[in-house]
């Protein structure tokens, strides 16, 4: 008698089981996204302030950045950055030198999240290389961020791992920890006012 696969599967509070080897759009909800997210710590954790800083609050700042770098970047592309981290809800966050230690096989499983996340919101399954180039870089200025303002970097070591970002692109831009509930609300809302613009 053949042995069952293993599980591979997660139930979602929204009630959706989602194959994480072989994910479907039918079972993706920005709710639980949002959800997820809020709760998955950037930097392992290793960051001051009495609440963790999330992929969440991470992806929010991505999005501003990318606006701020692309101001006149279609509405798709937009969305395309604040979702850019969003299979970290179900495969959480690795710092890069784990990922690549880890190898191939996790940069599979993200792409094919990401793949079925797109499609469930109307992004084509793969983003042009030019737009994901440019979301890397707003990603990297967020990295700068966080690394210098929250996670103990010195600006000349943020520099070195990150780049130098153009004052310009910071200029008032904050980071906040809050708690989990807030930064899921603003995520799940800015994500539905990008989705509404298309």
């Amino acid at each position: 008698m053949a042995k069952a696969p293993p599980r591979a599967w997660q139930r979602m509070l929204s009630g959706r089981r989602l194959d994480l080897l072989d994910p479907t759009p039918v079972d993706i909800e920005i709710e639980d996204i949002a959800h997820g997210l809020a709760f998955v710590a950037r930097w392992n954790g290793q960051t001051h302030g009495d609440f963790a800083y999330s992929v969440a609050e991470h992806s929010l700042l991505v999005e501003a950045l990318y606006s701020r770098m692309n101001p006149d970047a279609p509405v798709k592309w937009k969305l395309a950055a604040l979702l850019h981290d969003a299979p970290e809800y179900v495969i959480g966050d690795m710092i890069s030198p784990v990922k690549a230690a880890v190898g191939p096989g996790y940069g599979a499983l993200d792409d094919r999240l990401t793949s079925a996340i797109h499609i469930r919101f109307g992004l084509p399954a793969q983003v042009p290389v030019a737009v994901k180039r440019q979301i890397k870089k707003a990603d990297r200025i967020s990295a700068w961020l966080e690394a210098t303002r929250i996670a103990g970097f010195t600006v000349a070591e943020a520099n070195k791992f990150f780049g130098v970002p153009a004052p310009a692109l910071i200029e008032n831009l904050e980071i906040t920890l809050r708690p989990p509930v807030d930064v899921r609300n603003d995520f799940t809302a800015r994500h539905n006012q990008l989705l509404a613009a298309l």
